[in-house]
């Protein structure tokens, strides 16, 4: 059996009228976004907008209090992370999660052995001749997209922040999953390895069969690779549009007021890569 991704289809993932609730608190409130495959879609806000809490509705981390989920046409507002797994979403978190005793390679080798052994105990420890070579083709496929077949051998506990990001990346990758939901991926990155990233993630929905859900701050990286944008406050939508039009929005410059994750530059203005500077 080949971990081939389940096709994203003409739809890809659908969110209406999301609620989240935590007691009292209401974190998300009546969001709706479509991440369909083929197209980078970003979800911003300032800190504490209820993004987070939106990926963990999505993936099945928290049970949604309202609203539908859908993923090809198929409903997933309760089911379990798992089997969102087993469709096809994929996802990293904000805090950067490696295992720091195993080398790169096997890392990602979990990203891959998770879609073959899926809920099966028996899957889990054993597996077929065929299957391994699949794994490991899938798993250098996914390091030579990354750029990191150089640090295969290296243990993940001895590479750098941005190192440690492309392997979470690749680990996805590896997975095949059609839909990936990153959670501020570029975190901890210089400008240098920001725009690599950036390109990546590019070219991975460049044919087509994978689409991108990226919740990020680095604000000059979501105008630059996203094609649509949806931007929340307290927990609610206030505008949604393609990048250019999310830059004018004086709706989304008031919620951002004070903070300078709106300040954009684009690639040109931007100070080069080392020089310490400032938009």
């Amino acid at each position: 059996m080949s971990p081939t991704p389940i096709s994203a289809g003409p739809e890809g993932l659908s969110v209406q009228g999301l609620g989240v609730r935590y007691g009292g608190l209401c974190a998300v409130d009546g969001i709706d976004l479509e991440a369909p495959p083929g197209r980078i879609t970003a979800l911003i806000g300032p800190n504490g907008a209820g993004k987070t809490s939106t990926f963990n509705a999505i993936s099945g981390l928290v049970r949604p209090s309202e609203g539908s989920i859908r993923f090809n046409g198929v409903d997933i507002t309760h089911a379990s992370p798992v089997r969102r797994g087993r469709l096809g979403l994929g996802r990293t978190f904000q805090r950067m999660e490696v295992c720091e005793g195993l080398t790169v390679h096997q890392n990602v080798v979990l990203g891959c052995e998770a879609r073959f052994a899926g809920s099966s105990p028996v899957r889990h420890l054993f597996s077929a001749p065929g299957e391994r070579q699949t794994v490991q083709a899938e798993v250098g496929r996914a390091l030579e997209v990354c750029g990191i077949s150089h640090l295969a051998n290296r243990k993940a506990g001895g590479i750098s922040t941005g190192e440690r990001r492309l392997l979470e990346l690749a680990r996805v990758v590896a997975g095949r999953f059609p839909v990936l939901l990153l959670d501020e991926p570029s975190s901890g990155l210089d400008t240098v390895e920001t725009r690599r990233f950036g390109a990546i993630l590019q070219s991975l929905v460049a044919g087509g069969d994978v689409g991108i859900l990226l919740v990020e701050h680095d604000m000059g990286l979501v105008m630059d690779i996203s094609e649509y944008v949806y931007v929340v406050d307290f927990g609610r939508p206030i505008f949604d549009g393609p990048p250019a039009e999310v830059r004018a929005s004086e709706i989304v410059r008031a919620a951002y007021l004070g903070s300078s994750e709106l300040v954009v530059l684009s690639p040109t203005e931007r100070a080069p890569a080392g020089t310490g500077g400032t938009p």
